[in-house]
């Protein structure tokens, strides 16, 4: 009888695992590959008319170039935390492949141009493929040549992210001008996957329980079979010539020098443009852009470009204050709160602090269990809020914000931001006794993950449009968040509680209040051509705007032999210089899409991809009620203070609001003293 029971119990087990290994190895469910794209261009008569909108109001010195605008940031199902987002677990709408993202860009946003960013350490060679395939198919379709509707860049994420303020980077986004075989890399070049979330440590028994976690349907199937083809994608061995390299592996560059390494050995028309600096989400407290401005982790040449803006919000400003402090010894200290910022470090205390009241301890112990609040927050990094256990959103009230920045990204790194790189000189990486200096131009994107480009067109599906699900991330019962009972003491971190965790260990819910309409990147271009585009972003001729397609020409009017230089320009002088700025702002939209788009589109396709609203301005200008001017002068020495260098705003000028342009004329006057 024993034996039976037994030998039952066994045939049980196997069937068990047989029946998770079939569903764990992929084969009921599909990749995730584009479709062919819609092959209809936008007419050329839509395309003079915005030209013509533009040159009515762009003044007799504005010059030939013309004022497109882009995204050059953008991802596909192909990136892993694209493709959760598209399940129905987090409200998602399907499978978003690259082919989308070229007719979004088309017909819903209506760019010039735009770039596709899938996180590198997701590309396998078969997506690779696809992305190469739908890129050239998109540009194949564009209209006349010298005067495409849009056009499509290839790229990548090369997505780092370090455990301690020391080891991290950040993200940056590789941009490529060119389509042919002999134009890209083999492969994109990831910097590695996080601790905790390289697919081979998956197996697939794991992968196989799935479909009773996340339910039997294709969501799940598709999940499971690109999980697979992720895990079978190797590494490449590190030390080995990339040009030796078999094209079937995941190369990887863990720094930024050797991702500019890479890109140099390759000397392909390539450019590097680091975005989400300030994002706490993943910037460790206390991250600091300084370590970057180094001959080693710095290429001018590639990396000329930064982004200040997307759907995760401003990165640009800087604040005195600090997410957290060092004693004399080295030791982190939470700082007190300041004006227009609340440390979290801080509220952690405050949260222990109330509990322990309300608990009937005396006040001296609630103290002494605050300051242990503190310290363990800061000890324990990103998921410091784990150490207040059962604590809710509300419960953080707004610590880690910048409250006076504009839309300002998730717990605010100032260190990290665009301004204080620009104040910043190294005077050790110094050439012919010239500091080494960040030269950035200044760009807007999207961000977007459901291979949407240029969403800010309008303000609408507010969870179509931007990345407010990942607020929902903790849905997923394998990464969900663990709910934990509400203590009047603050519980060290311990890593090893929370397996398999990349989610729920961040601030998920909370961040998803901070996802935005993505921003555009805008060039000067002599041409819509791809070289001519490329030429503009490469001079720095480029501004950046949170969505609206505000015309913009910012000059400099007293250059070298009275020339007119724009901006991106680089000159030498001792006068002080005179700027003229025009700027004239965007198009108030009507409801809808235009003609093309319906033609282009049934129903159905311009509700699923569009959600049935496209970029359809109309002919009246919103007003331009004022320019305001941010000054950032460089570090003289190497001691000398950031802030008192930064002047935002520097200079306010009032528009009076009843023209569609605005153009003003000023002199910084304490230049040459």
């Amino acid at each position: 009888m024993l034996k039976n029971i037994l030998l039952w119990f066994a045939g049980a087990a196997a069937v068990l695992v047989a029946t998770l290994y079939v569903l764990g190895s992929g084969i009921f469910g599909s990749p995730r590959l584009s479709n062919p794209v819609t092959e209809q261009p936008i007419p050329q008569a839509v395309i003079k008319q915005r030209g013509e909108a533009q040159q009515a109001v762009a003044g007799e010195e504005a010059g030939p170039s013309q004022i497109l605008f882009g995204d050059l940031h953008v991802h596909s199902t192909i990136s892993t935390d694209a493709f959760q987002l598209s399940m129905q677990l987090y409200g998602g709408d399907g499978a978003r492949p690259v082919s989308d993202a070229c007719d979004f860009a088309r017909y819903c946003s209506a760019l010039d141009f735009w770039s596709i960013n899938d996180h590198a350490l997701s590309i396998t060679p078969a997506t690779w493929a696809d992305t190469k395939a739908a890129i050239r198919q998109c540009n194949a379709v564009s209209g006349d040549e010298n005067s495409p509707d849009t056009v499509a860049y290839m790229g990548w994420e090369w997505t780092q992210i370090g455990k301690t303020s020391e080891d991290h980077y950040g993200h940056k986004n590789v941009i490529l001008r060119d389509l042919g075989d002999a134009d890209l890399p083999p492969r994109p070049i990831s910097a590695g996957f996080p601790p905790g979330t390289d697919p081979e440590d998956i197996p697939t028994l794991g992968l196989g329980a799935l479909p009773f976690l996340l339910g039997f349907n294709s969501d799940t199937f598709d999940y499971i079979d690109y999980m697979q083809r992720m895990a079978g994608t190797p590494n490449c061995p590190d030390g080995v010539d990339t040009h030796k390299l078999p094209d079937t592996c995941r190369e990887i560059a863990r720094t930024p020098e050797g991702l500019f390494a890479k890109l140099n050995s390759w000397d392909v028309a390539s450019m590097v443009i680091p975005h989400g600096t300030t994002w706490g989400f993943y910037t460790p407290a206390g991250s600091s852009w300084k370590k970057q401005l180094t001959a080693q982790q710095h290429d001018p040449k590639r990396q000329g470009l930064v982004e200040v803006y997307s759907g995760h919000g401003n990165s640009e400003e800087y604040r005195g204050w600090r997410e957290l402090e060092f004693d004399a010894d080295g030791n982190a200290v939470c700082p007190e709160p300041s004006d227009n910022y609340l440390p979290s470090c801080w509220r952690a205390g405050e949260i222990i602090h109330q509990r322990c009241i309300e608990s009937g301890a005396d006040q001296g112990e609630c103290e002494n269990r605050a300051l242990a609040a503190r310290s363990n927050y800061l000890a324990s990094g990103l998921p410091g809020f784990l150490t207040v256990t059962g604590s809710s959103g509300s419960d953080w009230l707004d610590a880690g914000q910048c409250t006076d920045c504009f839309l300002p990204a998730f717990n605010y790194r100032p260190l990290s931001s665009v301004q204080y790189m620009m104040a910043l000189g190294n005077f050790e990486d110094s050439a012919e006794d010239k500091p080494l200096r960040f030269r950035f131009g200044f760009i807007a994107s999207s961000d977007n993950h459901s291979a949407r480009p240029g969403t800010g067109y309008k303000e609408f599906a507010r969870t179509a449009m931007t990345e407010a699900r990942f607020g929902a991330f903790d849905r997923n019962p394998i990464d969900k968040k663990i709910e934990a009972t509400v203590t009047a003491r603050s519980e060290p971190f311990v890593e090893e509680d929370y397996p398999n965790r990349f989610a729920s260990i961040k601030e998920t819910e909370r961040q998803g209040s901070f996802f935005l309409n993505g921003g555009l990147v805008a060039v000067h271009s002599a041409s819509r051509k791809r070289e001519d585009i490329w030429d503009a972003l490469e001079r720095k001729q480029v501004y950046g705007t949170s969505g609206p397609r505000i015309l913009l020409w910012f000059d400099m009017v007293n250059g070298a032999d009275e020339k007119v230089l724009p901006m991106g320009s680089e000159t030498t002088s001792g006068d002080n210089p005179v700027f003229r700025v025009r700027a004239a702002g965007s198009f108030k939209q009507k409801p809808g899409c235009p003609e093309y788009s319906n033609q282009a589109l049934t129903d159905q396709r311009k509700y699923d991809l569009c959600r049935g609203e496209c970029y359809n301005p109309s002919d009246t200008r919103r007003a331009i009620t004022r320019i305001e001017v941010v000054r950032i002068r460089p570090q003289a020495s190497p001691d000398e203070p950031v802030a008192e260098l930064i002047e935002d705003p520097w200079l306010v000028l009032p528009c009076a609001g009843d023209s569609d342009v605005c153009e003003a004329e000023f002199s910084d006057k304490d230049f040459a003293g």
